[in-house]
């Protein structure tokens, strides 16, 4: 096998690894696992959302402040589409577009479309977020027509909700 087809599937193996953390870190935060979703970050890695306003850098603040936004949700709802991921070396940096149904406790609620700016590092681990920023690109706060079932429950083989 030649260096160039080494290089190929190494490539082509951080792009694989880079969209499951990425699945990764929705699903996390869709089964409200904080703790998982913490986990996927560097020990020093931070996720900022300027348009809430918050930042949370290390993974002790990241696992506590998503804890504090998941308590005031009555349904949140992310979709994560594949985005960009351009690699060099060890690190990487790219985006994913996201779209979100929310409806907090207090009544807002709304549909958002996003994008998360990321950077990645390579770990013995595999690769983390290093940072990740949200970016609100549209909002909408008409009320939503639809609702959250009041009896779900976790499915079979899933964790269920932790406390608030």
């Amino acid at each position: 096998m030649s260096e160039f087809q080494v290089s190929d599937f190494q490539t082509v193996a951080d792009r694989v690894e880079i969209e499951a953390l990425r699945g990764e870190f929705t699903d996390a935060a869709m089964m409200r696992d904080r703790i998982r979703l913490a986990s996927l970050f560097l020990p020093d890695g931070a996720l900022r959302m300027p348009n809430i306003p918050v930042a949370f850098v290390g993974r002790e603040e990241i696992r506590a402040g998503g804890e504090r936004l998941q308590s005031q949700w009555d349904f949140f709802v992310q979709t994560t589409h594949a985005g960009t991921i351009q690699l060099d070396g060890d690190t990487a940096t790219g985006r994913a577009y996201i779209q979100e149904l929310a409806r907090t406790r207090d009544g807002r609620q709304g549909l958002n479309y996003a994008i998360y700016h990321d950077r990645y590092q390579r770990t013995g681990d595999g690769w983390k977020f290093a940072e990740r920023v949200y970016e609100v690109r549209y909002l909408d706060t008409t009320p939503l027509a639809g609702s959250a079932p009041r009896a779900a429950q976790a499915p079979a083989g899933r964790p269920a909700d932790r406390p608030e």
